[in-house]
């Protein structure tokens, strides 16, 4: 009788076993670093915002009226941040004239995430000062939330 070359089941179920485990364990740790990765992607795209901003007001004397799109069209952000989601975060950004001035004078941006817990867990705030907050709940946070350690 001649001899079967192959695998037996029991070998096949042990390997498939050996696999499922290391995706179990690997999935949640690579679904985290996206997280992160979202955030700090959100986090940077604040900071541009930052400095952009103070460009546009250096060169025009006002801030941006019409938000992402005036400093997109003026070529100071590229066209994914001035449609307003990056990396899983939809930014807000708002102008507002405070009295007596008769031009924009203050700014702010929100960052939050499109699902909170899958695309990033924290929500994060930035206006004129230059300081960005953060929301650990991934709601839109204000000028009363804590600032980022970084």
């Amino acid at each position: 009788m001649k001899r079967q070359e192959g695998f037996t089941l029991i070998e096949l179920m042990i390997v498939v076993a050996i696999i499922a485990i290391i995706a179990a364990i690997a999935i949640p740790s690579l679904l985290n670093a996206r997280k992160a990765g979202n955030e700090a992607s959100a986090i940077s795209s604040l900071r541009t915002l930052t400095t952009v901003s103070e460009q546009y007001r250096t060169r025009f004397q006002t801030y941006p009226t019409g938000g992402l799109n005036d400093l997109q069209t003026a070529g100071y952000i590229d066209t994914v941040l001035g449609a307003g989601s990056k990396s899983g975060y939809t930014f807000n950004y708002a102008c507002a004239i405070v009295a007596p001035a008769t031009v924009a004078n203050t700014w702010s941006c929100e960052a939050v995430p499109n699902v909170t817990g899958t695309t990033g867990d924290r929500g994060f705030f930035v206006d004129h000062s230059g300081v960005i907050r953060f929301d650990p709940t991934g709601a839109a946070p204000d000028s009363t939330d804590s600032p980022i350690d970084q």
